[in-house]
């Protein structure tokens, strides 16, 4: 009992101190964010922009720092070479717990642009967040369901091209944008629940990577495809507050954007859908074949 009570304490007092910096660095990140809104001049615009990234990285490191306060996480980065801050990236992962986000933020902070996530066209307007997604440039997405399409047939394609008009702002700025190809976190029960033929892995969905390729493909310099992998006790994330993120292994492999991914047409031509299919899902088997062998390594030197 009271080895679980200070665990818990532990945790509680890690949990504070990330939500007293996640308080600091969202007041000047809102106030440069209005900044922003108030002026629409392109290059006090920018200038804002970056203002608000280095905030967000000084957010994450001083995240980190705290969760090296509270974790004695042996960490090991495979890939990182080639990258750089002022490249444009597709950022394609597998997806276990929600410490996989903070992981991903550990590794990639300040080594490539800030990590965005396309986000529903809708949540601009929640309160205060929508405002702040919008001055940190996450790139809103337009989409119209099956059953209005129906009764609307003449927007059929223009959602996607409203995604891709959104997306412009980032040819002057380098972008790193992250997809979860399974669309949620892996269990054995979700497993089972969606007949998947891997080990380790959900079935990809290839929808979320098409539209970032159809919108921005031109744009990215690489695809980054990331395997994360826990090779002792898998967390979550209020285990990561009281100090059990023992290992993590995240291995990077840097893919070529060939025209062909962002050219076709995945809506409506049914060949090269099949296509895009058969190439996401051979990057999946290798991911998959990866994560057994990461598993069963010895600990390696950490980095990071």
């Amino acid at each position: 009992m009271p080895g679980k009570i200070l665990r818990n304490l532990q945790g509680l007092i890690t949990f504070a101190a990330c939500t007293i910096n996640t308080i600091v660095c969202f007041v000047p990140l809102m106030f440069f964010a209005v900044l922003k809104f108030l002026m629409p001049i392109r290059p006090f615009r920018s200038l804002m922009t970056r203002w608000i990234m280095s905030v967000g990285e000084a957010w994450i490191a001083i995240n980190a720092f705290i969760f090296s306060l509270s974790n004695s996480t042996k960490w090991e980065f495979r890939g990182l070479d080639d990258l750089g801050r002022n490249d444009w990236y597709l950022v394609i992962v597998n997806h276990q717990t929600w410490v996989d986000i903070v992981a991903m933020q550990t590794m990639f902070n300040r080594r490539i642009p800030f990590l965005k996530f396309f986000i529903k066209q809708v949540l601009i307007w929640f309160p205060f967040l929508g405002l702040a997604w919008w001055a940190m440039d996450m790139p809103f997405m337009k989409r119209y369901s099956k059953s209005y399409l129906a009764k609307h047939p003449e927007k059929k394609g223009q959602d996607l091209e409203a995604t891709r008009k959104a997306c412009q702002k980032f040819l002057d700025t380098p972008t790193s944008v992250i997809n979860f190809v399974e669309g949620t976190r892996f269990t054995e029960e979700k497993k089972a629940g969606r007949a998947s033929t891997y080990k380790n892995l959900l079935p990809p969905r290839a929808g979320g990577v098409a539209l970032a390729l159809s919108s921005m493909g031109e744009m990215f310099d690489a695809i980054l495809d990331v395997t994360i992998v826990y090779p002792g006790k898998e967390p979550d994330f209020w285990g990561m507050m009281c100090g059990e993120l023992d290992r993590v292994t995240i291995d990077v492999v840097r893919r070529p954007v060939d025209e062909w991914l962002y050219q076709g047409n995945y809506q409506d031509d049914r060949e090269f859908r099949k296509r895009f299919h058969q190439w996401l899902a051979a990057v999946w088997e290798e991911k998959d074949n990866k994560i057994d062998a990461l598993k069963n390594q010895p600990t390696a030197n950490s980095s990071g």
